[in-house]
């Protein structure tokens, strides 16, 4: 076919013939990642799935053009709405995006060994980087060094479209560079401060993509030992098999404390872990940009980490499960591993884990100590890491702001039970934080007031209301009232007087809005 008239053939198709050397666009509606009737689901469908380049040498330009006709067929047929056995779209997201998902997970569930070639195109899709957009847009962060918020995104005139469409030339062209993230600081109830790393709004669209592509990939390798940060999944179900385990017998606790976790990960260890399943140089390059980032202090310099990833990056909790669950692997497949040798069992979320047996020897306690500090790098908090026997009087385990206990049935029977409530903790950080709304100087209507403490006391009790914390949330309403009414008491040199004759507090707050837990 003559050089002319394949121009013209490749213009009637509506895509131009590239260079030589480049790599068409894949844009959300490439055949790579069609399903089509009989086709297996994970089978190689083209020479781009397969990956090698359609435009590679010794291809001809016929093949590859009907490569593009089959595409324009795929992306026709389905719209009829035909999809794949066994998929089913994830809420409230885009359905092209799901089914990319689906596909990545299901590949990686059926060859547990396979490396992903062909990752980096994904991620730049415009519809994937519109979802990534819209995942992490609704949460509304502090902004990073540059400044921008996702409402100055939205109300640009070019608005979402336009840092998508930037970010997509950006990444396809291999000219992404992220920004420094910003330095931050939380507090800790202990006085210390826990750093943190802010990340500009395109960064962490880039990131969500990337946190979109890779987590189906990891999520099927990862073990049910482990509920942080991976889809749904929450901390409670974490705390039901806890105790789940303490009901079977298992009353011997390792409770372990890394320092620092999320700061201490080695990335050379951590990015082999990567290349096990990944083989796409081009996104491991990127997630590499990420780790090495530098992180903008707060005297203005730019200082660059030797290790660890930032909290407060999208796509940080990912690694640091990648890094962890190859002492999940260990703990359950190792002969000498506590669950072959002692019938143990692990619960962890993120770097919060327990260990449970019936015996906690000073072996299994080797055992463990050696994975984690010799094998993976991580510093074990030894003021914090303890060996808890449940089975004593008074004993107690807090994980995930809960507090386990063993204690007498509350109607006098002889029998026990496992009582489950908010720990001591956590309600004294959630009375801070009602302490900071309604403190004296505070001089903030009434009505605002109420607002404000309801947006903490919602979030507090949608997590805690679990197990058995009828009694602590009597306690808050108690406290809370309390704070109301020294609230109005200070609010000028007379009596503040929002209530109406014979309204008991009780009554008037509930008035007012205020919630009761």
């Amino acid at each position: 076919m003559g050089g002319a008239r394949a121009d013209r053939w490749a213009e009637g198709l509506g895509r131009p013939v590239p260079a030589e050397g480049e790599i068409p666009e894949n844009d959300g509606g490439e055949s790579i990642t069609r399903w089509r009737p009989g086709t297996g689901v994970g089978e190689v469908h083209s020479s781009v799935e397969a990956g090698e380049s359609p435009w590679s040498e010794g291809t001809s330009l016929q093949s590859c053009l009907q490569q593009s006709e089959e595409g324009r067929l795929s992306r026709k047929d389905n719209t009829t709405g035909v999809q794949p056995p066994g998929f089913t779209p994830e809420r409230g997201m885009d359905e092209k995006v799901s089914l990319l998902r689906w596909k990545l997970g299901q590949k990686a569930k059926r060859e547990p060994e396979f490396r992903f070639h062909a990752l980096h195109d994904r991620v730049y899709r415009r519809d994937v980087l519109m979802e990534a957009y819209r995942k992490v847009g609704k949460l509304k962060k502090a902004p990073g060094v540059d400044g921008v918020r996702f409402e100055d995104v939205e109300s640009d005139p070019g608005g979402p479209e336009e840092l998508v469409e930037k970010l997509h030339l950006e990444l396809r062209r291999k000219q992404y560079r992220p920004l420094p993230v910003l330095r931050a600081w939380l507090e800790k109830p202990d006085g210390r401060r826990r750093p943190l790393g802010i990340p500009c709004v395109r960064d962490r669209v880039a990131q969500a993509a990337v946190l979109l592509v890779l987590e189906p990939i990891f999520e099927a390798d990862f073990l049910d030992c482990s509920h942080g940060y991976r889809p749904g999944r929450r901390p409670q179900q974490a705390v039901d098999e806890v105790r789940r385990n303490l009901l079977e017998g298992r009353q011997a606790v390792y409770d372990a404390d890394l320092s620092s976790y999320f700061d201490n990960i080695p990335h050379g260890p951590l990015m082999e872990k990567l290349e096990r399943r990944i083989a796409d140089r081009s996104l491991l390059t990127l997630i590499r940009m990420w780790l090495d980032n530098p992180v903008r202090e707060e005297d203005g310099q730019d200082r660059r980490p030797g290790k660890g990833t930032p909290q407060g990056g999208v796509v940080s909790p990912l690694p640091a499960n990648i890094h962890l669950h190859e002492f999940d692997r260990d703990f359950h497949e190792d002969p000498e591993g506590p669950r072959r040798r002692a019938n143990a069992r692990l619960v962890r979320f993120a770097d919060d884990m327990v260990v449970m047996a019936r015996y906690m020897g000073r072996d299994m306690v080797r055992w463990i100590e050696g994975k984690l500090e010799g094998e993976l790098g991580l510093p074990i908090n030894r003021n914090k890491t303890r060996v808890a026997r449940m089975d004593q009087p008074g004993e107690t385990l807090d994980f995930l702001g809960f507090t386990l206990r063993l204690d007498r049935d509350l109607k006098g029977r002889s029998r026990r039970y496992w009582n489950l409530f908010p720990s001591a903790k956590a309600t004294a950080r959630l009375r801070d934080k009602v302490r900071a709304k309604t403190r004296s100087g505070y001089k903030k209507p009434l009505a605002v007031a109420v607002d404000e403490v309801n947006i903490i006391l919602r979030g507090w009790k949608n997590y805690f209301n679990h197990g058995y914390p009828r009694k602590t949330f009597r306690g808050v309403n108690h406290f809370v009232r309390g704070r109301f009414s020294c609230f109005l008491a200070n609010r000028s040199q007379r009596r503040s007087k929002p209530f109406r004759k014979g309204e008991t507090a009780y009554a008037g707050l509930k008035r007012y809005g205020l919630l009761y837990l």
